[in-house]
């Protein structure tokens, strides 16, 4: 019998376990020795449990620090490394490559054929180009065109299981008690919440097509509400990507962003009122380049503040959404532009107030100068935020998080909090598509 090649996979909590749930759970040709982690914190130092790993795994597969990958590959004897996470430079994806191979090893990039999960209901995914491009504002509205048809329509939204993956092997969030129940994370209910506040139901968890499965129960239409600039989990019947013209160039520099132009039926290209005309016409071109069936709809992303009049001339700590301004790469988000366009008098460095992790964040991404990041993967993590806000020496907080951050911290000053919403501009716009894909499955 040939000796199984032994497999380590490189992760941050989402991508890697759907990997291994859909190729190498229940492959014998194979034996994943590790999991490493990176980009998430407390992370690494577990296990991912028998329960979910199967029988070819008893004892559970252990969680490493990616960091120490050279030394993982020595000590476990590893034969091949297979990466298996997102929003990442190519320059990035290429010295992991050079790491694992200078170490003894093989290095996999995994595809849609082997991870792609078929539904028995219609698939809308809907991915980005890059962290923050706006992806969820645009699943929550065809989300709002499909039910005002009249239809059932759920959303599974890519995976953040930072807890006990046992309990969050299949999560079902309909109300803010389940969020509380299942001790969900900032991160988790920025995505979540918006999904609660239009009475709609949003599926999230570790095995994806055990998720699907009790999706499929409740749904006319499935929408794959994708995170970073991850491909979809499921095979689809409508693909959309949303590019940023902000950031001009990565539609097709970063992994695995530009695999979601290659694949996609439409591409939106977001925040174009705030861009310069020829950043929109070099993403316009680079998408043209690599998929030119793809079309195209030009859309923007209006802000909406609660009060703004209480901005104009405060001294303001601007807090962002964190996995845009972190991983994403973005200096600011909305809530900066919301600080500035409604006359805040002074916006704070809030580095000289950060305590904990929040610190370590900061000396992470150094380009963050004037935004505070809403870090929260942990109530640890939580309360940290939560005191580097109340050390703040400011008048107000304007945060530009998709959530209501005082459900989770207490924060000792007045919060504004800023909002936005996708709007398309011209033809074909977001209700061509969805009338067409409507009438095309005959729902």
């Amino acid at each position: 019998m040939a000796e199984k090649t032994r497999v380590v996979i490189l992760g941050a909590a989402g991508r890697d376990f759907h990997n291994f749930n859909t190729y190498f759970r229940n492959n014998e040709r194979f034996e994943v020795v590790a999991f490493t982690a990176t980009q998430i914190p407390d992370i690494e130092g577990r296990k991912y449990p028998p329960a979910l790993a199967g029988a070819l795994y008893p004892n559970g597969i252990p969680i490493l620090a990616e960091e120490d990958l050279p030394q993982i590959i020595k000590e476990k004897n590893a034969d091949l490394v297979v990466l298996a996470y997102s929003d990442l430079p190519y320059e990035y994806v290429m010295e992991r490559s050079a790491i694992a191979n200078a170490a003894g090893a093989d290095f996999m990039l995994l595809g849609p054929k082997n991870t792609m999960v078929e539904s028995s209901k219609p698939v809308i995914a809907v991915c980005a180009v890059r962290t923050g491009c706006g992806k969820s504002q645009t699943s929550r509205k065809i989300f709002k065109m499909l039910r005002e048809r009249g239809l059932k329509v759920v959303s599974i939204r890519h995976p953040m299981p930072y807890g006990d993956l046992v309990k969050q092997k299949v999560q079902r969030f309909a109300s803010y008690d389940d969020l509380d129940k299942q001790e969900c994370t900032i991160e988790e209910r920025e995505e979540y919440e918006p999904y609660i506040d239009m009475g709609g139901i949003v599926y999230a968890g570790v095995d994806y097509e055990a998720i699907l499965r009790e999706a499929e129960k409740e749904a006319d239409v499935i929408i794959w509400d994708g995170g970073n600039n991850d491909f979809s989990f499921y095979k689809t019947d409508l693909y959309i990507t949303v590019a940023d013209p902000l950031r001009p160039g990565d539609e097709i520099s970063y992994y695995p962003g530009e695999v979601n132009v290659r694949l996609s039926d439409y591409v939106i290209i977001n925040k174009v009122e705030s861009a310069d005309p020829y950043d929109i016409e070099e993403v316009r071109e680079n998408v043209r380049a690599v998929n030119p069936k793809a079309k195209i709809i030009d859309a923007a992303s209006p802000l909406t503040v609660e009060n703004p009049d209480k901005i104009s001339g405060k001294k303001v700590l601007v807090v962002e959404d964190g996995p845009t301004v972190t991983h994403g790469g973005m200096e600011y988000g909305a809530g900066y532009v919301a600080a500035v366009k409604f006359g805040a008098g002074d916006i704070i460095d809030p580095k000289p107030y950060a305590v904990g992790s929040i610190v370590d964040t900061f000396n992470k991404y150094t380009h963050l100068e004037h935004v505070l990041p809403a870090m929260g993967y942990g109530e640890k993590q939580m309360k940290e935020l939560e005191e580097t806000i109340n050390r703040a020496d400011c008048d107000l907080v304007v945060s530009g998080t998709p959530i209501d951050l005082n459900r989770v911290v207490k924060v000792n000053k007045p919060m504004v909090h800023v909002r936005y919403e996708l709007q398309e501009i011209g033809k074909p716009d977001l209700k061509d598509v969805i009338d067409e894909f409507v009438k095309e499955k005959g729902l």
